[in-house]
């Protein structure tokens, strides 16, 4: 069957012929380190997630039993998904071929839902959100990175090809360039057909799933497209909200939200919800990427020469293949993050009483000033300097004057605020020195390491057939040919470079011989230091900000006017960004006005400054976004005429689409990391514009232009799949109220669905290479949440009824982690009460016989027990006379001592990545529900909790696998029973 793409490209296919390189992929989050400093600072808050593996017969998988008991030993009712997450992976892959065509997406994208719906197992909801348009302040980042990843692609097209055409003048060779159609990932946006497409296939994947999945059996899945308005992430926080707000929620209900953005760990943080996890992808950087040119491993494009491939074994043509490995995901466990939270948080003798969850949401509030998707961050705070822990600290050193919470149920009071801010103020000329100092060191240290490592090099390698081989290289050496000749070069090779470094200063004439003309100029290439971009600011010199203000803002520091309006607009966008996280958006037209934010400083007088948002305000429909955010180059995904607005001369709103634009490095290295001066787009302006082509808009065209709403699917054999026929059968166009009885207490209004998906009707499948559903047993209807009134206040507290769950963290977790600066993770996965694996006696015999008491043990034990031969520092230190013996083996008893229970052992991890195990000493009392220190009993320690044994030996593991910037755990004392 010949896919539909094939046969209309130009209709379906998002890869126009004329479309520009593909952008890079969106980051994350305003604040790309946040992840990485939260879990170094907070270990224990990650899970590695233990994936069920499809078996395999006869080269036929055979399917997961989703329907069976999680693996990870815990039991999740609602799996939501931030589908934007999802998508862009699956259609450009970066550590993996692309796939051909748009159905080969589809079904990428259908096999990635079914691996998380796999690893968590909801019992009860799953929602899947995908990106709707956005308010204003988000559009504007959207179209920054848009525009910036078009003018990225381009000067990369036009390098590539300079040095291509440079590379075979000079006579190298390049394998012949491919000409492909560009997948161009700016279709992945509303009112594009690729989303109008992907909705589609989501229906159908999710009918397929009701009918043929036992784990979808008693599920209620609802679909928000990208028709329905909303970032993805806020549309599934709305939902959370309303039905919290409702008497049948159940408040223990378990959540986990599945998306890579880490503002995800704040909107868990701001549900207040006490069983909350969030899964994601485990991040591996610096994943090498083969040549863009001669695609072989090892060098950039940059770095091109051109050379041909050098034969090293017989099956070598895999060497620069990128190994196809499958991404390990991970649980971040909110309900830790809470424990860790709340013992750096609390706070005693205030003068007024201390409420956790309030502090919470004063420490989200915090984390805004370090960056987020709508306001830049503030000159003197970042997040890899520690910029959260100094606001944290002049807050607890504060709140005792503020008299109150920065913030209540996502109001902010200004007046408390101005208190903090101006704390930071009094300290942001020392973090600018001190920023410039730290800067210095690093050069100097780098430039060190550079001279050092020139230095130790070799100075001249000789190649070809005396080239220095490998040890234990198995390939057969290259035969020896005319020795004479390759000697008598080698010789003069290294003539020449001793004449040359005698005398650095002296240059040699066409003949060899030394010329006193004067020195070769040294390359740039060659230098110590790379160059740095020019920084006008010089924020650690006198005069900082009046410099800052006139090169960022092209006014005088002395215009107070000025720079009160840029307070008041960072002050309403602080504002907008807590309520847009605890109530849902406030206005869909607000922006933030300027690409700089101002200075901690500024920040004053703000407690009279106003922070109400109009009310009543509309979202932009999907094509008057896509106008908003796009570039000229990716006009062909647009009507023709509103196409022709981004590029005609004598377009009202040509200035909207600048083909080049300045990029602002603002004390950055990269590109990538600075600002680009983009103009922002006028929507009166805009939508006067819009206003003569609206016409020309086909029947189709304006279906993708309109506002949509969720769609609810269940199987027939939920609940509530009768009801929902039952409306169908008598064409109810009212809308009705859900019983939630009959739904797991989800509650809502349900409306009958025009393109509904019918039991005993066949869903036609949009993807050629899947069958079409001729035995449908599932149906679908609209829904819609809870609706409130439009001042409604959503309340930040835990609900009545919500039973903590049992603590994670030892009493002294928390005070080790700080003070040692070892901090470890006492419990693995989600189950404490898992019953850890332990040898018997004859293994303990067989262990005994077999390991070489001198050497230490091999195989998988040598990981835990390092040798002594080798004077590792984990090994107890000799005496005189003594000879070292590995600790293990010093610590086991005669084999007719052992009595009683058969020891703990611990269990042995099923993959690298695995973390540490359960130990002994981390089992808490079961009987306890609630973290209460003073009540812990044991063998004495402080706060009568039994104290860990001083052993220095599994330091050597780590608990999050290989190539993890985390920790190492800190001595556990895991082979000692006495």
């Amino acid at each position: 069957m010949v896919p539909r793409a094939a046969l209309c490209p130009r209709k379906r296919c998002p890869w126009p012929r004329s479309a520009p390189p593909p952008p890079l992929p969106a980051p994350a989050m305003g604040v790309p380190a946040f992840f990485r400093w939260l879990s170094r600072k907070y270990p224990s808050i990650i899970v590695n997630c233990v994936e069920e593996k499809a078996k395999e017969c006869n080269g036929v998988k055979a399917p997961i039993d989703t329907s069976k008991p999680n693996p990870n030993e815990v039991e999740f009712d609602n799996l939501y998904l931030d589908m934007n997450g999802i998508i862009h992976p699956c259609t450009h892959p970066e550590d993996k071929p692309a796939p051909k065509n748009e159905d080969e997406m589809m079904v990428a994208i259908f096999e990635y839902i079914d691996r998380i719906f796999n690893i968590v197992r909801p019992r009860r909801l799953l929602y899947m959100a995908i990106d709707g348009v956005a308010p204003r302040a988000k559009m504007n980042q959207q179209r920054s990175r848009r525009f910036r990843a078009s003018k990225e692609g381009m000067e990369a097209a036009e390098e590539k090809q300079k040095i291509r055409q440079e590379i075979l003048a000079k006579g190298g060779i390049l394998p012949p360039e491919e000409v492909k159609e560009r997948f161009d990932s700016n279709c992945i946006t509303p009112g594009t057909e690729f989303m109008d497409n992907l909705a589609k296939c989501l229906r159908y994947y999710i009918a397929d799933r009701l009918n043929s999945d036992p784990g979808w059996k008693n599920l209620t899945v609802i679909l928000s497209d990208a028709s329905a308005p909303g970032e993805g992430e806020h549309k599934i926080m709305d939902y959370i909200r309303r039905q919290r707000a409702q008497p049948n929620h159940d408040p223990n209900t378990h959540h986990c939200l599945c998306g890579a953005d880490a503002d995800l760990i704040m909107l868990g943080l701001a549900t207040h919800e006490p069983n909350f996890t969030i899964i994601r992808e485990e991040f591996k950087p610096n994943k090498p990427k083969p040549c863009a040119l001669c695609n072989q491993m090892g060098h950039e494009v940059k770095d091109c020469q051109g050379l041909p491939r050098e034969k090293q074994g017989k099956h070598d043509q895999f060497a620069d293949s990128l190994p196809i490995a499958e991404q390990e995901f991970i649980f971040i466990r909110l309900c830790v993050l809470r424990e860790y939270l709340e013992r750096e948080l609390t706070m005693a003798s205030l003068p007024f009483t201390f409420d956790f969850e309030r502090s919470v949401d004063d420490w989200v509030f915090m984390c805004f000033f370090v960056g987020n998707d709508f306001l830049p961050h503030l000159p003197s705070l970042e997040i890899r300097e520690g910029a959260i822990d100094r606001l944290v600290t002049i807050y607890k050193n504060v709140v005792h004057k503020t008299g109150g919470y920065l913030t209540e149920s996502g109001f902010v009071n200004l007046q408390r605020v101005q208190m903090i801010m101006l704390a930071v103020g009094e300290v942001e000329d020392s973090i600018f020195k001190k920023r410039k100092d730290d800067d210095d060191n690093f050069k100097r240290r780098q430039k060190e390491k550079r001279k050092r490592m020139k230095r130790d090099q070799p100075s001249f390698i000789p190649g070809g057939q005396f080239s220095p081989q490998a040890l234990g290289n198995r390939s057969s050496p290259q035969a020896i040919s005319n020795p004479r000749q390759a000697a008598f070069e080698m010789r003069m090779h290294d003539r020449q470079n001793s004449t040359t470094s005698s005398s650095p200063n002296t240059s040699l004439t066409p003949d060899g011989s030394p010329s006193l003309a004067g020195g070769i100029k040294r390359k740039a290439e060659d230098s110590d230091s790379e160059p740095e971009p020019e920084d006008n600011i010089r924020l650690w010199e006198t005069g900082w900000k009046q410099r800052y203000y006139k090169n960022k803002f092209d006014v005088d520091a002395s215009d107070e006017k000025f720079r009160r309006k840029v307070v008041q607009s960072y002050v309403e966008g602080l504002c907008w960004v807590l309520r847009y996280y605890y109530q849902g958006c406030a206005s869909w037209n607000w922006y933030y006005p300027f690409h700089y934010a101002p200075f901690a400083s500024d920040f004053e007088g703000i407690a009279d400054m106003p922070s109400d948002f109009e009310k009543g305000s509309k979202p932009f429909k999907p094509l008057e976004q896509l106008m908003g955010v796009f570039p000229a180059a990716s006009g062909n995904f647009l009507p023709p005429t509103w196409r022709k607005l981004m590029t005609d001369p004598e377009s009202s709103i040509i200035d909207f689409y600048p083909e080049d634009f300045a990029i602002d490095l603002n004390g950055k290295k990269y590109a990538w990391q600075g600002v680009a001066l983009l103009p922002f787009v006028d929507e009166r302006r805009l939508r006067a514009a819009l206003e003569e082509v609206y016409p020309d808009l086909t029947p189709e065209e304006s279906r993708r232009n309109s506002l949509g709403g969720d769609v609810l699917f269940v199987g027939k054999h939920h609940p509530l799949c009768d009801f929902i026929v039952e409306q169908y059968k008598t064409k109810n166009t009212e809308p009705v109220d859900i019983p939630p009885e009959l739904c797991h207490g989800i509650q809502g209004k349900l409306t009958l669905n025009e393109n509904a998906v019918l039991p005993d009707q066949t869903v036609e499948s949009p993807v050629p290479m899947l069958r079409d559903l001729t035995q449908n047993s599932a149906v679908s209807i609209s829904f819609k949440d809870p609706q409130f009134a439009e001042d409604f206040v959503f309340k930040a507290v835990v609900l009545p009824g919500a039973k903590k769950p049992a603590p994670v963290l030892k009493p002294g977790d928390w005070e080790k982690t700080n003070n040692d600066g070892r901090p470890w993770r006492p419990q693995l996965g989600f189950n404490r009460d898992r019953k850890p694996v332990h040898l018997d006696q004859s293994a303990f015999r067989t262990l005994g016989h077999t390991m070489p008491r001198e050497r230490g043990m091999p195989g998988m034990y040598a990981n835990a027990v390092p040798l002594g031969t080798y004077g590792s520092p984990y090994t107890r230190p000799l005496l005189s006379g003594q000879q070292q013996i590995p600790k293990l083996l010093s610590n086991l008893r005669p084999q007719e001592s052992w009595r009683g229970p058969t020891p703990l052992f611990q269990q042995t991890p099923q993959r690298t990545a695995g973390a540490a195990p359960l130990l002994a000493w981390n089992r808490m009392l079961q009987s306890q529900n609630q973290f209460q220190p003073n009540q812990y009993q044991g063998l004495g320690g402080p706060m009568n909790y039994p104290q860990r044994p001083d052993d220095r030996m599994d330091r050597g593991r780590q608990a999050y696998g290989p190539g993890r910037p985390y920790p190492l755990p800190p001595p556990s004392g895991r082979y000692s029973w006495n």
